[in-house]
């Protein structure tokens, strides 16, 4: 069974957010995946992470605006766990 790792950086300024998730999803070991919890949609990692060969599911959070599950493509046990996580987050609203 996968392991969520939480990272809250909803309280940091930039560029710690960033440097902290990129950080996290380096150190991930296979079957983990990063749960990222942001006040705002952090657009900009969105692209470092497909760069860097990392999945992604970004989705509205139950007490903060984003939270962004990321996992090593190539994962699939992390990457299932990731998208059933995804689903019992909100749908994003416009």
């Amino acid at each position: 069974m996968a392991n969520a790792v939480v990272l809250d950086v909803s309280e940091l300024e930039p560029p710690e957010p960033l440097v902290l998730t990129l950080e996290g999803a380096a150190r991930l070991q296979p079957g983990e995946y990063l749960r990222m919890r942001h006040r705002r949609v952090p657009y900009p990692l969105f692209d470092t992470l497909d760069q860097q060969g990392f999945g992604y599911l970004s989705r509205g959070g139950r007490d903060v605006a984003c939270e962004v599950l990321i996992w090593r493509e190539g994962d699939s046990e992390a990457a299932r766990a990731a998208e059933a996580m995804a689903r019992e987050l909100p749908e994003w609203r416009e």
